[in-house]
């Protein structure tokens, strides 16, 4: 063994393994953000009901609206903060197209449960409501980080990484001949 071997065979982490940590840290990021959206969404909801009078599926479509707005802030800064930020019109376009998709299948199940079967108690339209919540949200997710917030190519990444540190290199160079 050579100076400072540890004599330990470090295998390089599988490219599978990393997707799958990469994957599984999104998706804690986007229940963290939507966890945060549903609390408003459903907080909106009830007070926008028991305030205004307004019917159930129109007090829950002010309410998707209220979270979507919160949603696209929290995933955009926190989320997806890494992802390309080229884009942020056609960005937004998406997100609002999908986010309206989403806003359909989450109002669609109250909708039914409430005009449909007639079931349109407060505790009803809150197990409904949250219902098609989860089922907008299975959407949202596979489209937002799909087609909405895509990450960099590794091209790119690898060329800007690159650049970086390029640029450190060169100011290494230049603070040392000034030091000099």
């Amino acid at each position: 063994m050579g100076s400072g071997s540890t004599g330990l065979k470090v295998k390089p982490e599988s490219t599978v393994r990393r997707r799958f940590d990469q994957l599984m840290r999104e998706i804690a990021k986007f229940g963290a953000v939507g966890g945060a959206g549903l609390l408003v969404n459903l907080l909106v909801f009830n007070l926008v009901r028991h305030v205004t009078g307004l019917q159930v599926v129109r007090a829950s479509i002010v309410a998707t609206i209220v979270a979507i707005i919160f949603n696209y802030i929290g995933f955009r800064y926190f989320t997806y903060r890494d992802r390309d930020k080229s884009g942020r019109t056609r960005e937004m376009t998406l997100f609002l197209l999908f986010s309206a998709a989403g806003l359909v299948i989450e109002n669609g199940v109250l909708y039914v449960a409430t005009y449909g079967f007639g079931w349109d108690s407060p505790l009803q339209s809150n197990i409904f409501k949250f219902l098609g919540i989860g089922l907008g949200t299975l959407f949202r997710f596979w489209s937002y980080r799909s087609w909405v917030f895509k990450a960099l190519p590794a091209g790119e990444a690898v060329a800007g990484a690159e650049s970086i540190l390029e640029a450190a290199e060169r100011q290494r160079r230049h603070q040392h001949r000034v030091n000099r």
